[in-house]
């Protein structure tokens, strides 16, 4: 039977940490699924999903910070682009062929345009300097929008934690909260305005219910304390801004174990309780090994720069690689037929996984 994209139950959808009625009913379903398909011919790793491209011409470039620069996208034709919701992202086609996710920040559902924004990171995957690279009149391909950090119809209380160009999918949502009159609060850190992206829009919302935190003015980085200063314990947190940040807030909000925490990663996640494996690569014979706190995908990069890979949180696809022998340990969020394995998240539940590669 092909493996379920679930090995256990999740808490929630979007993030909520304790079981609702919606999770309790998908997950029925898919063991109900799971029986029906087990005893029928039907196998759903035969199933190829569609995927939906867009292809669209960059009409405007901004620098916005020293560092950030904001693409506009358009249909070239005029038409309307695909409907998304705030904290959805695409998948854009580099022209180099890498593929990387940028979230939506532009006025909430608006089709006739997407604004993504890219901080330029010089020691990281390349991404982002190709972006950079990139003019008006560009074409620039993507696929989707998704999205998997939605802010939740039933909040009532909501504090939005930004750090840095985390405020790309939060700005959308600020603005849905406030138009829907949801009591809403951010704050915003970096290392000084000037390089803080989209700064004057969060402000522009609501400036009374945003707290602005500038290193260079404060004296420092902002703590756990002053991020989550005034969260009751039914106060539902977003969060986006990098790991040390993401990782304090969820060990604080901790204590209040009832209260959505919905958050976003930019990057991946730490490895938890990891076990050393061997990666055997077919083609070639060569045995690389992984260590525990290590993914396969980390160490496939040492070995060849150009090994294909995205989101390296398991969900966009693009590292998936064919497995020849052993068993894979699935922690992805896209669905991982028996044969395959996302190298990003993914591990060996044996001592050796043999791919093709």
């Amino acid at each position: 039977m092909t493996a379920s994209i679930w090995q256990s139950r999740p808490p929630a959808l979007y993030g909520h940490r304790k079981h609702d009625r919606l999770t309790n009913a998908l997950w029925t379903l898919s063991a109900a699924f799971g029986v029906v398909t087990a005893l029928s011919r039907w196998k759903p790793s035969k199933v190829t999903p569609v995927r939906r491209t867009v292809d669209t011409v960059i009409v405007k470039r901004e620098l916005i910070t020293p560092d950030v620069v904001a693409l506009t996208l358009a249909d070239p034709a005029g038409g309307l682009l695909p409907s998304w919701t705030p904290g959805a992202h695409i998948d854009v086609a580099l022209p180099s062929g890498r593929i990387r996710q940028y979230s939506l920040s532009g006025p909430p559902g608006r089709r006739t345009d997407y604004r993504i924004a890219v901080r330029r990171i010089a020691d990281g995957g390349g991404g982002s300097i190709e972006m950079h690279g990139l003019a008006e009149g560009d074409p620039l391909t993507f696929e989707g929008p998704r999205n998997a950090f939605h802010l939740g119809s039933g909040e009532s209380e909501v504090l939005f934690v930004i750090g840095g160009i985390g405020v790309t999918p939060i700005l959308p949502m600020i603005r849905e909260a406030h138009a829907a009159g949801i009591d809403w609060r951010a704050v915003y850190a970096g290392r000084d305005r000037e390089y803080m992206p989209l700064l004057d829009e969060v402000l522009a919302v609501a400036p009374e219910r945003v707290t602005v935190w500038a290193d260079d003015e404060r004296g420092g980085f902002a703590g756990v304390d002053e991020l989550l200063a005034g969260a009751g314990p039914h106060t539902a947190v977003y969060v986006c801004g990098p790991a040390a940040m993401l990782d304090a807030v969820r060990i604080a909000r901790d204590e209040h174990a009832d209260a959505p925490l919905h958050y976003e990663r930019f990057a991946a996640a730490p490895i938890i309780d990891g076990v050393p494996f061997e990666l055997e690569l077919a083609r070639s014979g060569r045995v690389l090994s992984v260590p525990a706190d290590r993914s396969a995908l980390a160490v496939m990069l040492d070995d060849d720069p150009t090994t294909p890979y995205s989101c390296q949180q398991g969900f966009c696809g693009t590292c998936r690689i064919s497995v020849l022998r052993g068993e894979v340990d699935r922690h992805g969020r896209t669905a991982e037929a028996d044969d395959e394995m996302l190298v990003c998240v993914s591990r060996s539940r044996g001592e050796r996984i043999v791919i093709d590669r």
